[in-house]
């Protein structure tokens, strides 16, 4: 163990009786007789934990504490007293400190005290690391690309993030909107608290209520604990609504009256709960087009829109595949152990002359696999599949299909055959279909497609 201990009481014995018991134990231990010695030692040196006793001549327990959180915050610090200051110790605690132990304690009590101390501060540096970690992962800096109209966006996201101003990300799959929408919170003032995020294209219509506002016990079948949902988790942080447009039409009131009021009640309680949330919104869709169709509240589209940020398709910022590529290059060489150096002239000519319609997820995915697959030090375009290269196409000069020919059997063609040059990834079938996953897992069953679809996954493994 190197976890360091300060220890602080005026009484000889009771300091030397901690030190020696805490030193036997593996600590490394550091005794102050009062207050202000104990002061100039934390300024010297971090300790992990203070043990104080509360009641001391000069500067008591009390005001050292204080001290000490604006030294240290990260110093854990336990309280020592006897019976007739636990009224002190229960204030010293309102007042930050972790726990009081009660003179007189055997070593075996004060052991299992500082060890529930260190485990929980253990926990807390972790969590600081992780947050930290994930900070710097989502800073502004950490994002690639130095297109013009990508540095366009920045300098808004920047300006957005400051304020508490609910934010419309739009844009096709695969721009980034996600990443955008975490490094909008990681850079905020909110960056400390929660980020949630919620797929509404992914939730059943019958449970999004309550994922959403949550619910109480008894509220439906199967309700048997009360549950809190994704806005009251998301209370003083942030709360992501991927794929907006997919929302039902039912719960756009009531996400409506959330952003007007910040106030939602959950599924089978009269009870307003008040939050404090940043929302962001993504779409993939035209919400304007799904206003005119009657899919979209316009009153919703307002709150929501109150920032558009609209991230820009690959084809169109094909300046960035270069350093794209040798960002994901290095990033699944740490990941795999691999050691690959970059890429051939004619591999990285291929990739600016596509298209892609899956934009930098797909790019990362192609990497990723050519990394993977890759037995010399450079990708070259014999490792990219052959819609890359243009070595694979849909054929259709063998169809034969009755005439005359219904819409509905035309789009079971489509998806069928979409979901064959994909290999059965239905990501990107939905992709080349322009349609959203949700849409197509409805329309698989609708159409009664499950028998098909699994035989086109089982030729494809």
């Amino acid at each position: 163990m190197h976890e360091r201990i300060l220890v602080v009481d005026d009484d000889k014995l009771v300091n030397e009786f901690v030190d020696e018991t805490l030193t036997r134990a593996g600590y490394d231990v550091t005794s102050a007789m009062s207050g202000e010695e104990a002061v100039e030692l934390a300024e010297i040196e971090d300790f992990d934990l203070v043990l104080s006793d509360v009641r001391m001549p000069g500067m008591g327990g009390i005001e050292l504490l204080k001290t000490i959180r604006k030294q240290s915050p990260q110093s854990l610090i336990i309280m020592i007293t006897a019976y007739g200051t636990v009224k002190n110790a229960v204030e010293a605690m309102k007042l930050g400190a972790f726990d009081y132990i009660l003179k007189p304690f055997s070593p075996d009590e004060l052991e299992i005290i500082i060890k529930k101390a260190l485990k929980f501060h253990g926990l807390q540096v972790e969590n600081d690391r992780l947050r930290n970690e994930v900070g710097r992962k989502y800073s502004f800096d950490n994002i690639v690309g130095r297109n013009e109209d990508l540095q366009d966006v920045f300098d808004l996201v920047k300006v957005a993030a400051d304020s508490k101003a609910t934010i419309l990300l739009t844009g096709e799959s695969g721009t980034g909107k996600e990443l955008i929408a975490r490094a909008i919170h990681y850079n905020s003032p909110r960056k400390d608290n929660a980020f949630i995020r919620v797929n509404c294209a992914s939730l059943p219509e019958n449970l999004i209520e309550s994922e959403l506002f949550g619910h109480e016990k008894g509220a439906f079948t199967g309700a048997i604990k009360q549950n809190k949902g994704r806005f009251e988790l998301a209370d003083g942080g942030t709360i992501l609504l991927d794929e907006i447009s997919e929302m039902p039409l039912s719960l756009q009131a009531k996400l409506l009256r959330v952003l007007q009021e910040y106030e939602f009640e959950r599924v089978g309680s009269g009870r307003p709960i008040k939050v404090d949330v940043r929302v962001i919104a993504t779409s993939n869709r035209h919400l304007k087009t799904e206003i005119k169709e009657g899919n979209f509240r316009e009153d919703l589209y307002f709150r929501l829109n109150v920032i558009q940020i609209e991230l820009p398709p690959l084809r169109n910022r094909r300046d960035d595949i270069p350093e794209l590529t040798d960002y994901f290059i290095a990033k699944y060489n740490e990941e795999n152990a691999r050691v690959v150096d970059g890429i051939s002239d004619k591999a990285l000519s291929t990739l600016m002359k596509y298209h892609w319609p899956g934009n930098v997820r797909e790019l990362e995915n192609i990497i990723q696999r050519s990394v993977v697959t890759c037995r010399s030090n450079v990708i070259t375009p014999e490792l990219f599949p052959g819609y890359i290269t243009g070595g694979d196409t849909i054929d259709t000069g063998d169809v034969v299909l009755p005439m005359p020919v219904t819409l509905a059997e035309l789009e079971k063609y489509a998806i069928v055959e979409a979901l064959k040059f994909t290999g059965g990834n239905r990501t990107r079938a939905a992709d080349i279909l322009g349609i959203t996953s949700r849409t197509l897992r409805n329309k698989l069953a609708d159409y009664d497609l499950k028998q098909r679809v699994q035989a086109v996954e089982e030729e494809t493994i």
